[in-house]
């Protein structure tokens, strides 16, 4: 019994430095601060590239980019080519041509951001200066037809190039058909907007998985 007292006696005071220390370990309640933000780490077009460097905002959905941000493009075969022939001394339009013109025409529609500049020409046969304006008038002729499809006017540059630049050197009825033409260059066309490959994509035929 007397053993049992003395434990006890010399355990108390521990005891009690334990509840004191306890008490010098509560402190007041601090909020949390609030953060003050360098950049802008929103990125507006979820397209993985910060708005802070990011120099292409408006990315198409899914689209593949670049470190910029930018989306890449791939040059497809849809049409975009325009090549007319004329009879001699004629600016008239063959109706041959017509779903050429309407095809350009869809290609436009579809491409809102592009123009197109259509460039006239004429085969060496007569004065030049009456070629210089016959050129001109086949151009007009194309351009009064992709106005008729929808296409509006100020898309549309004409370029009247006469007998300057042929297409075929030869003198020969063949050389001087192939001269009697209007040819066409679209401006501000990149080509169409390569998509990121995900696990809905279709794989191109005759390709292998392993």
């Amino acid at each position: 019994m007397k053993f049992n007292y003395l434990l006890l006696l010399v355990s108390l005071p521990v005891w009690s430095a334990n509840i004191a220390d306890q008490s010098q370990d509560e402190y007041d309640y601090i909020p949390t601060p609030t953060v003050v933000q360098a950049f802008d780490l929103a990125d507006s077009d979820h397209d993985g590239v910060i708005n802070a460097r990011d120099l292409c905002p408006n990315t198409p959905k899914n689209a593949k980019i670049d470190n910029d941000g930018c989306e890449t493009y791939y040059r497809s075969k849809t049409q975009r080519q325009l090549r007319i022939l004329f009879e001699n001394d004629s600016s008239h339009i063959n109706s041959i041509f017509t779903l050429q013109i309407k095809q350009m025409a869809l290609f436009l529609a579809k491409y809102p951001e592009t123009s197109i500049e259509l460039r006239g020409y004429a085969s060496p046969s007569g004065e030049a200066q009456y070629n210089q304006a016959l050129s001109k008038q086949r151009a007009d002729s194309v351009k009064a037809r992709l106005i008729a499809e929808g296409v509006p006017a100020n898309r549309i540059r004409i370029v009247g190039f006469g007998e300057s630049h042929p297409e075929a050197t030869g003198e020969d009825q063949i050389s001087d058909a192939k001269n009697r033409r209007v040819s066409a260059t679209v401006v501000g066309y990149k080509g169409d907007v390569e998509k990121k490959w995900t696990i809905f994509s279709t794989l191109p035929p005759n390709r292998h998985t392993y």
